[in-house]
């Protein structure tokens, strides 16, 4: 099976009532891609998010989710709660998340074993630090995370990893086409599932990076951050795909 693209936008803690008129701003330029069109809002909006873009094709997930599918975890949110509001999908191991929270490999992938039961696809992410990155570790830490993050069995489940080098999130900063592509292709060779399995790049993608990034081989597409929040700019990302290919499933 090929690969779809997937352009993923992931808004974290931002977002309110009067944000969901983003989804009949960006509908035009998802109903002319070839490409798989995911919102993750907060889970305040989940269910709001999911009712707004009812019927237009683009889905919307969770931006994280807990281990277990119910009991007493004050303050999270499970994998069957997401599903029941609206998502398809659900972000898990995000750099913020690892950073602020402490999550370890084994836990993103507990996450993911969870995500998948309830039906959702998890979005798994990894990346290295800048300090990583120049000790010339990047590969094997990522390589690492992947690990110990993928679901005990992983061959043949619908899962997105999502590569954002972690000093590359919110700073502005673009590791060069060279390093993205060179990630990917590491990246790829370590899935059991190589072939099928789509891979987003996220890091500062914007509409004047978009383009190249998205135009390399081993990149299956973008999680975009701060750009997803305005509707000109994420409709603009959208339009950059140019890879048309059928969906996975």
């Amino acid at each position: 099976m090929a690969r779809r693209t997937l352009i993923a936008g992931n808004w974290k803690m931002n977002g309110s009532v009067s944000s969901l008129d983003f989804f009949d701003a960006i509908a035009p330029a998802a109903r002319n891609s070839q490409a798989e069109i995911l919102i993750c809002p907060p889970s305040t909006l989940l269910y709001q998010a999911a009712q707004a873009c009812a019927g237009s094709g683009i889905r919307v997930g969770g931006q994280d989710c807990h281990a277990r599918q119910s009991g007493a975890h004050t303050g999270d949110i499970s994998a069957p709660m997401l599903r029941e509001a609206g998502a398809s999908h659900v972000i898990v191991g995000h750099s913020e998340r690892r950073a602020d929270h402490g999550e370890t490999d084994a836990l993103v992938r507990a996450k993911s074993e969870a995500a998948l039961e309830a039906g959702l696809v998890p979005v798994i992410c990894v990346g290295e630090t800048r300090e990583e990155r120049e000790a010339g570790r990047a590969v094997e830490v990522v390589a690492s995370q992947l690990a110990g993050s993928l679901p005990e069995k992983s061959r043949d489940m619908p899962l997105v990893i999502a590569y954002e080098p972690v000093w590359a999130i919110g700073t502005g900063l673009t590791a060069s086409v060279d390093d993205v592509a060179n990630m990917h292709s590491a990246i790829r060779q370590c899935l059991p599932d190589p072939l099928t399995t789509c891979i987003l790049y996220g890091g500062s993608v914007k509409p004047g990076n978009a383009a190249d990034l998205l135009g390399l081989d081993d990149v299956d597409g973008a999680l975009v951050g701060g750009a997803s929040l305005k509707s000109i700019d994420f409709s603009a990302i959208i339009a950059a795909v140019s890879r048309k290919s059928e969906p996975l499933r």
